[in-house]
């Protein structure tokens, strides 16, 4: 893409999926050399000039009103988490980048109250990046059996679930859609980046991404923002076996940024069973597969 910003590449992503008839024009024009909507069909559809709308892609104009910026989520038939993402690229586009030393992530005492509440549920804590700040027993061992149970706790040796998904090969083989859960991954991370685009450690875990995984890189260049708050997957567990969770996020409001992830099972289920038999088990099996997989944390 050509556009010098993230609001520009957001902008030019969503323009390359629109076709001339999913807005109601008639193409009859040259033939087009690349996919979507052309600048000055945007512009028109948007009631802004060709020139401003460009200057708008090419990160040269900073001073969007929010009629414009209404007008192009029209234009661009944007949906709700779109329009937001859009919103705060462009609002972060009016403020002067101030570098600051990301200060380590930590998890209020509440909240490690409500992680001991989680009996027999597993359930992990998750920071803005996505480490993992805390987890119970049965979250470790149903997602992370292999990785040190204690390493949330150093900021030096914390988990990254975004880089195990995509990088760890435990992770690929536990999920048995991994890119249904990968899609969701990136759909959160690129909420995260257009709420924090001054956080130097998350600029870098997307920079690693890029650099190490293929299938993130085509995921990126898509620009998907919509969040998954709670979606099914059935995993293939190492001790266990087939388990089917719903896994669902909770936002703490009293540490901004940081969720719960909750893994529950339809009750009487055989999945039910299966993690009462991991909790018996303690999750020992899965530490034992330590060999070959990824460094989880930085």
């Amino acid at each position: 893409m050509d556009g010098s910003s993230p609001l520009g590449d957001f902008l030019q992503a969503r323009r390359a999926r629109l076709r001339p008839e999913d807005v109601g024009l008639r193409d009859l024009g040259p033939r087009r050399r690349v996919a979507g909507l052309r600048r000055e069909e945007l512009a028109q559809l948007a009631g802004v000039s060709v020139s401003y709308y460009t200057r708008l892609e090419q990160g040269l104009s900073r001073g969007a009103s929010a009629e414009v910026l209404d007008a192009i989520a029209g234009a661009l038939l944007l949906d709700e988490h779109e329009r937001d993402h859009l919103e705060r690229l462009a609002g972060a586009s009016r403020r002067v980048p101030r570098v600051r030393r990301p200060r380590p992530e930590k998890v209020a005492d509440e909240t490690r109250d409500l992680m001991r509440s989680f009996d027999g549920v597993p359930a992990l804590v998750l920071g803005r990046r996505t480490d993992v700040l805390a987890w119970n027993p049965l979250g470790h061992a149903l997602l992370a059996g292999h990785v040190d149970p204690l390493s949330p706790e150093d900021p030096a040796r914390r988990p990254n679930m975004s880089r195990m998904v995509f990088l760890d090969p435990h992770c690929r083989e536990l999920y048995g859609d991994w890119r249904r859960k990968v899609r969701a991954v990136v759909g959160n991370l690129r909420i995260a980046v257009g709420r924090h685009p001054e956080d130097r450690l998350l600029a870098e875990l997307i920079g690693e991404l890029t650099m190490k995984s293929p299938e993130f890189v085509a995921l990126w260049g898509d620009h998907r923002v919509t969040p998954c708050d709670a979606a099914t997957y059935e995993l293939h567990h190492p001790v266990v076996g087939a388990v089917t969770v719903t896994q669902q996020t909770l936002a703490l409001l009293r540490s901004p940024g940081q969720t719960v992830v909750v893994c529950t099972t339809p009750a009487g289920s055989p999945s039910e069973e299966a993690l009462a038999l991991l909790r018996q088990v303690g999750g020992s099996g899965g530490r034992a597969r330590r060999s070959g997989g990824v460094q989880a944390h930085r």
